[in-house]
This record gives structure tokens, sequence and C-alpha cells, in this order.
């Protein structure tokens, strides 16, 4: 019988701002792979609890709240991620500050890790699926076939926020902003269910003094590595290059 060979479980791992969301959807789009932002799915039940006016401290609230949401991602024919809350189209309102404020407290509850990270494995199961977020590697499929961890300064990371907010209409202070990313970071890291950790056996890449394509290639050669040694077809040529 004909061994049929699974298609990759990439992982990428990396604190808020890393570039995460954006490499992580450029890589699945040269694969054919699909991508799913973890982060955008904590969002969206932060943006749901909001809306329902659920405290953080409500476990079994939130815990009810999470069995009634239908979230999903979405394609663009421009390449963009769109990311659909029992059917709405939220990629925008779940970026806002409130929210991105909100996601840290929601994301630490139990039942909320419980429940996302069921909906994760299930989606990746099969492969064919670039999953970023906080504890892909280490959590969600500590047995991805690569694993990747992002990094760069919070001072950049912090820039970068600033930039992207502003260019939405917010007004924020770089200050502000910078502070906001240091304090995601410690919530982060020192919260008691699935702390942000670099998984030992990742990939590590400081995006900090690279351009989205010159991280890109890096994820890029490191994915054709994996897949030569598990026998897959090469990358194809992207259409721009």
């Amino acid at each position: 019988m004909t061994e049929v060979r699974r298609e990759l479980i990439i992982a990428i791992d990396g604190p808020s701002g890393s570039g995460k969301s954006t490499l992580s959807r450029l890589l699945a789009e040269r694969l054919g792979y699909l991508n799913i932002d973890t982060g955008a799915m904590y969002r969206s039940v932060a943006l749901a609890a909001s809306r329902a006016g659920i405290d953080p401290g409500e476990e079994e609230r939130l815990a009810a709240l999470c069995a009634g949401l239908d979230i999903r991602f979405r394609q663009n024919g421009d390449g963009g991620l769109r990311v659909l809350l029992n059917g709405e189209d939220v990629s925008g309102p779940i970026r806002q500050p409130a929210i991105s404020r909100l996601t840290p407290r929601i994301a630490s509850v139990p039942a909320v890790r419980e429940a996302l990270v069921a909906q994760q494995r299930r989606l990746g199961a099969e492969g064919g699926v670039v999953l970023e977020g906080r504890d892909i590697g280490s959590v969600v499929f500590p047995d991805a076939d690569i694993k990747f961890y992002l990094f760069a300064s919070a001072e950049e990371r912090g820039r970068r926020r600033w930039l992207e907010l502003k260019a939405k209409g917010f007004e924020v202070e770089l200050d502000q902003t910078i502070r906001e990313v240091e304090e995601r970071d410690r919530t982060d890291m020192e919260r008691e269910v699935a702390p942000l950790i670099r998984p030992e056996d990742a990939v590590d890449i400081d995006t900090g003094g690279l351009s989205i394509d010159e991280v890109l290639e890096r994820l890029l050669a490191a994915v054709e590595t994996i897949r030569r040694r598990r026998g897959l077809p090469p990358i194809k040529e992207s259409c721009h290059a």
C-alpha cells in the first residue's frame, strides 16, 4: 500500500507584535495551507464577552459563552484573512485597543483556553495548517512538524503597534503603547494556564531588524528542509517572484 504523506503542522509562537499574524498568513498563502490565527480567536471571545457584559472573573458564564460561539476564518481575494464571529466579520472590532487590553484577561481563564484549544486541535489535526499564537508549540501542538519562535524588542513591537493603530485612526501615544506591550508580555508569561514560553525545539527568528520578506524567506527555507526530509513536493515558486 502506498504511504500517503500528510502535509505539515506548522506552529508559530511569539509575543505580541512580533509579526506572527502577518507572517503566518503569508506563509500559509505560499504553501496553500489553512491559516489559524489563535490570537484572533481569543480576541473574538473577548469581544463577545465585552458585548455581553461578562467579566473575566465569571468563568461559568464565559464557558457558556464559548459553547455558543462559531469562530471561522475566511481568506480574502487579496490574500487578507477575515475573522467571522457567528457569521459577523469582526476583523476590525477585535483589534480595538479596549479589546486588546481585555484579551489577555479573557485568555487566562481556564475554561476559555480549554474550549479554544480543543477547537484549534480539531482544525489542525489533518495537517496543512499554519497556527500562530503564544502556546501553539508548547500546548496546542507540542508535536508540530516544525516550530518557529518570532521575537523583537518591546520598543520595536510597541512602535509597530502604534503605527498600526495610527493608520486606523486611533489617537494613541507611543510611550503608552510600548508600556501596554510590556504589560501584555508580563501577563502572557506569568499566567498560570499555558504561559508564553519558547519551545525548546523552536527555530528562533529576531524580526526586529528584518523586513517581512526577509523573515518569510527564512520561514520558507526551514519549511522546505522539513518537506524534503518527509518526501513532500517542493514549495512552488511564488507568482510574484
